[in-house]
């Protein structure tokens, strides 16, 4: 997952090169995203927060995550930052259907979108199954 926000590039070329303030949030949180409308990506891009699993029946919630410190490149690649331990969503109670992206969100409901990306390979959750993000799997580079 490499893509910001329009949100988050805004905030971070203010706070950059204009010295408006941008205070990070405390806490992040991972959102689990259906493509049902065609759009999540641009969607995300944007801060629209479209086809996220449905909350109802389904004992989904955002989850929290944390990062490892990133440090600057040493060579031709980005610079990153993946996940330093294991995010587990709740065992569904219902479908959450096929999940084909995620995002990293400034709120545990509603909120701004930070990072966002498509996932490797879209994982079908129904009732019964868990999603998990193993540490180091989730992975946020800036070129």
């Amino acid at each position: 997952m490499s893509a910001a926000s329009t949100y988050l590039e805004a905030k971070v070329l203010n706070h950059v090169l204009t010295s408006t303030s941008y205070s990070a949030p405390s806490t992040r949180y991972v959102a689990l995203f259906n493509n049902t409308s065609g759009n999540a990506l641009a969607n995300l891009q944007q801060g629209i927060i479209t086809d996220e699993v449905s909350t109802s029946g389904t004992a989904y919630a955002r989850q929290t995550v944390t990062f490892a410190l990133a440090s600057p490149s040493t060579g031709a690649g980005p610079s990153s930052s993946a996940t330093n331990a294991t995010v587990t969503f709740p065992t569904a109670t219902a479908s959450f259907g096929s999940i084909t992206h995620v995002a990293v969100m400034d709120a545990s409901t509603s909120g701004n979108v930070l990072f966002f990306g498509a996932v490797t390979t879209a994982k079908q959750i129904d009732t019964g199954d868990t999603f998990q993000i193993t540490s180091g799997n989730l992975t946020i580079a800036l070129n």
